[in-house]
């Protein structure tokens, strides 16, 4: 990361409002050209930060560089260099779809003569050509969410902050969503929040979990893994017992479990799922001690990743578990030092 051009930079950053940490101290960076994924529970910190980057919400500490420039020195000049897309797209239900964008072309100060050509092109990056003409009040949530991605990547900015970009898409769209966000890898710096986790997995370089407005876990999918999952999943079809099973998985190892065990097809054989602890390729072993078992007969065995989803949720009960440990041990010192403030009294 050190040798590569930074397009964002974080470094320490709080945002309070009044007594919620929305964002505690959190740093990060994001080279240009990547695509990162921003995930979170609801009520993270997400959102907040989001707005920080962009210059509409003012951090109470710490910094924040967009391409080098710090965004509370010169918010200005920080929203030219960005498309935003919040969760909540304030679009102007009055105006048809090629009247706004226009309008954004002018205000994002795009040269006059080429405004035209750059509207067509991100309305046909879109699929919004059809609906050029109609009314943005009368258009769909999903229609919206697509004018809400061509106004972001209008300017051709160096960075783009999308929330929730596919949210309200039906799965033909976020398929040409996630081709269009793809496209931009290497071009422009993409910032996507989204609770549709395979989305993010499929989109992204490169992810950043939050959680209670810390950062929990950064790496790519498979580092993430490394960090949070610990143990290891096979997906089998054998023609066999499970007794007959498990004594050949526990000729390779000992500290597993079998997760499902599906009746027998019409052709014997049975869908098995095998999960064992600690993250480590067994595959050949396993094949060749279920081979070697004359009462059993292997179609098929594969190591299954373990989903975003439980990278998610192991990360962020991680979290959750330090917190309640910390909180324990701060009311025991408390309690402690009121103890210690008490007098005891003597006994004659």
């Amino acid at each position: 990361m050190e040798t590569q051009e930074l397009a964002i930079e974080v470094e320490k950053l709080h945002k309070r409002f009044g007594n919620l940490e929305a964002v505690d101290g959190i740093s990060f960076q994001v080279a240009k050209g990547q695509i990162v994924g921003f995930l979170g529970p609801n009520g993270a910190g997400k959102s907040t930060t989001m707005r920080v980057l962009t210059g509409y919400t003012r951090a109470t500490s710490g910094i924040a560089r967009i391409c080098g420039i710090p965004v509370a020195r010169n918010p200005h000049e920080i929203k030219r260099r960005i498309g935003y897309m919040p969760e909540n797209n304030p679009l102007p239900n009055e105006l048809r779809v090629r009247e706004y964008l226009k309008l954004r072309a002018r205000m994002k100060e795009l040269p006059m003569r080429h405004r035209g050509k750059r509207v067509d092109e991100v309305m046909e990056r879109c699929d919004l050509t059809r609906a050029q003409s109609r009314i943005i009040g009368k258009l769909s949530k999903g229609f919206r969410q697509r004018v809400g991605i061509a106004d972001a990547i209008l300017a051709h900015p160096e960075v783009i902050i999308m929330d929730e970009p596919t949210i309200g898409l039906d799965p033909h769209q976020v398929i040409m969503i996630r081709d269009l966000i793809a496209s931009l890898r290497g071009k422009m710096t993409v910032i996507i929040s989204s609770h549709i986790l395979p989305e993010i997995e499929m989109t992204c370089d490169r992810v950043i979990i939050i959680n209670g407005g810390k950062i929990v876990g950064q790496g790519t999918p498979q580092e993430l893994r490394e960090t949070f999952i610990d143990s290891t999943i096979y997906e089998l079809e054998i023609n066999g017992t499970l007794a007959d099973l498990r004594e050949a998985v526990s000729n390779v190892v000992a500290d597993f479990e079998v997760d499902q065990y599906a009746e027998a097809d019409a052709t014997g054989f049975s869908k098995v799922t095998i999960r064992i602890h600690g993250v480590h390729d067994y595959g050949e072993a396993l094949f060749q001690s279920l081979a070697k078992r004359g009462n059993l007969r292997i179609r098929s065995l594969r190591m299954r990743q373990a989903p975003l989803e439980d990278v998610f949720l192991a990360a962020t009960r991680r979290s959750w578990e330090t917190l309640e440990s910390d909180l324990t041990n701060e009311e025991g010192s408390d309690e402690s030092k009121e103890n210690e403030k008490t007098p005891t009294s003597a006994v004659s």
